[in-house]
């Protein structure tokens, strides 16, 4: 169906895409690239929500080579009035024969749409080439829009023997400079940071993208149930936090809104926050992609619960014994097959540490 030249053209539709990975959102990233007699005449990517969508930015730049050529997209062109026009009408004004995307786009207010609008102005329309590696880039919408939550990433820095910190909390630093570096690249394609008062409490961290030119700072969420946060906590200078409770009416709520946070009450039957209830309010609030850097009680609800989509390890080369703090705090398994096995998607070492990505196969 789709031979050796579709490939090569879909694969730089992906690389357009990747430009957008710290700017687009809440939008999905996407790229598309206009070919004619085999030579691109035009390509684009998407930048930023209310900007040019990736199929205009090659239209214009294709300008009336476009008529007759076939478009390479890595999502299916919209077909609705959101912030912009319909992609999916200007690629029928234009005149293009042939539209190959990669996969469906999976917002209800597309999904499939946009192709038959095309097909039935007598666009050819292919589905399907490279999604894979289009889904990829796109978990965090895809996850918003299909599931109703944000893809969760945790990022957890640890010794080789899976201590976080030592038995006083200590755990400033474990890793090393490049991998704190590398966790910055990560923190600014995300839409934002979680993290629990604990985390608060112990390293009273800003939490924000640093050394790296990035045009907004993610939202920055804290877990506190009995909201213990102190108002002159670093977190809350700049404004641009939230704040998720048990009871949003004791007298810390409201110092901590003239500290400029937001605060909400999302109470959970156990006396602690609700996290299910807060992912939901967070892809409400259009939040794509979700990173996690806290501590091991945090953590640990969040694997129980079966929250977390994909893990981000950083082991470093030392070992900080059996009394330090562990990774995950979970109720004590009493069998093997109770375990939580793990995909590993990438194995990379990052200076002196190793950084591994890997994602929970929770059990049915």
């Amino acid at each position: 169906m789709f031979d050796a030249d579709d490939h090569r053209y879909m694969s730089r539709a992906l690389q357009l895409a990747v430009r957008g990975l710290d700017t687009t959102m809440p939008n999905p990233r996407v790229g598309c690239v206009i070919v004619k007699e085999g030579v691109i005449v035009g390509e684009g990517w998407h930048e930023c929500a209310g900007g040019p969508h990736a199929e205009i930015r090659a239209l214009d730049q294709a300008g009336a080579a476009a008529r007759g050529a076939t478009v390479y997209v890595t999502l299916e062109p919209c077909s609705h009035h959101g912030r912009t026009p319909p992609c999916a009408d200007a690629l029928i004004a234009a005149g293009v024969a042939r539209v190959i995307a990669a996969m469906r786009d999976p917002n209800p207010k597309v999904a499939g749409s946009g192709l038959a609008r095309l097909h039935a102005h007598g666009i050819g329309v292919s589905i399907g080439l490279l999604e894979a590696q289009a889904r990829e880039l796109n978990a965090g919408f895809i996850s918003r829009m299909e599931r109703g939550r944000p893809w969760l990433r945790s990022k957890i820095a640890a010794s080789l023997d899976g201590a976080t910190a030592l038995q006083n909390g200590a755990s400033q630093w474990i890793t090393g400079t490049a991998a704190r570096q590398d966790v910055q690249r990560w923190r600014a394609r995300a839409s934002a940071i979680l993290t629990g008062v604990g985390t608060i409490l112990a390293d009273d961290p800003l939490l924000t993208v640093r050394d790296l030119e990035v045009p907004r700072q993610p939202l920055r969420i804290v877990v506190d149930g009995r909201l213990r946060t102190p108002p002159t906590a670093r977190i809350l200078r700049d404004g641009g936090v939230l704040v998720a409770c048990c009871d949003d009416g004791v007298p810390n709520a409201g110092a901590l809104r003239t500290a400029g946070a937001e605060v909400i009450a999302l109470p959970g039957e156990d006396g602690r926050v609700d996290l299910a209830a807060l992912l939901a309010e967070l892809a409400r609030r259009e939040i794509n992609e979700l990173q996690v850097e806290a501590g091991a009680r945090l953590n640990g609800a969040l694997l129980h619960q079966r929250l977390i989509d994909e893990l981000l390890l950083y082991f470093a080369p030392t070992v900080l014994g059996t009394a330090s703090r562990g990774m995950f705090d979970i109720p004590v398994l009493t069998a093997i097959k109770q375990r939580i096995d793990l995909d590993i998607l990438s194995l990379d070492r990052i200076g002196q540490d190793i950084r591994i990505r890997a994602r929970p196969l929770y059990a049915d």
